[in-house]
């Protein structure tokens, strides 16, 4: 079922993609600010803004459903879990409003693991043309000042973790009661794991980037880009003597470094969540 829910997900992300992507079609314009923007389509486009936010709310309330009615027939009943990392709460299948929540928060999850990432490709801030697709979905928070993107993923997990933790408390997902000092404490947490989730990003960027270093693709503007952002990942390591004749083990170094030291944080983040007092 993890398959089945990690898909579905993917669908509804697309989906969202290209809610987001349809603000800047030039041709759909209603105003030819530009000569682009004098072109006119053969036939009026059918599809509309709702039309895929409609589609994302039909296909979590299907999958809701779906869930449930396995949850009915299973013997134990299926549970379905978020994993928040230091923690990963688990919605029991037999009731349709449960499963209703996990299906919204389970792609709501997506959704903030894909803008955590952007976030980090907005602080790198690479060349264009690519980046452009980063501060289109970005929007006016790719301009933002570093220190507040910097701030954001602490800020904006907590205060979501916040809000949701009082649902789940309710709907007997988590335990309770507990205290208002716990709950920030828990928020604080589950905020600082959120940068865990960049070592990922940062992961597929160093190995592309040795990948290029002895195989040449062309001069393909993504190839531009992340050469350059792995460059700027790569500048704490610039003054180590890291390379041996033509062999540069920077990139190797570098990812070793980011997932040793995300492991060790989350060792720590669990032990410090697990002697929280409820």
């Amino acid at each position: 079922m993890g398959y089945v829910d990690f898909i579905l997900n993917l669908a509804c992300l697309l989906l969202w993609l290209n809610w987001r992507a349809l603000r800047f079609d030039p041709i759909g314009k209603r105003k030819p600010a530009t000569l682009l923007g004098t072109l006119r389509r053969v036939e009026p486009p059918r599809l509309r803004h709702w039309h895929l936010l409609a589609a994302i709310g039909g296909l979590l309330l299907v999958r809701a459903g779906f869930y449930w009615q396995i949850g009915l027939v299973s013997k134990p009943v299926w549970a379905g879990t978020l994993d928040l990392g230091i923690t990963a709460p688990s919605f029991l299948s037999n009731s349709f409003g449960r499963m209703c929540l996990f299906s919204t928060l389970s792609f709501g999850l997506t959704l903030a693991v894909f803008y955590l990432w952007l976030l980090l490709l907005s602080l790198l801030a690479g060349p264009e043309p690519v980046h452009g697709l980063v501060r289109m979905q970005l929007g006016a928070l790719d301009r933002r000042p570093r220190w507040v993107k910097l701030l954001l993923p602490l800020i904006g997990t907590a205060l979501l973790w916040w809000f949701a933790s009082w649902v789940l408390e309710w709907d007997g997902i988590i335990p309770g009661p507990i205290s208002i000092a716990h709950r920030v404490a828990q928020s604080l947490l589950i905020g600082l794991g959120s940068y865990l989730i960049w070592k990922y990003v940062i992961g597929v960027l160093l190995a592309l980037h040795l990948l290029n270093s002895y195989v040449y693709f062309g001069r393909h503007p993504f190839w531009n880009y992340v050469n350059a952002t792995a460059r700027t990942l790569l500048e704490p390591l610039r003054r180590v003597p890291l390379r041996a004749g033509r062999v540069d083990f920077a990139p190797i170094v570098g990812i070793a470094v980011v997932f040793l030291a995300a492991g060790l944080a989350e060792r720590g983040l669990l032990f410090i969540y697990e002697r929280l007092s409820f």
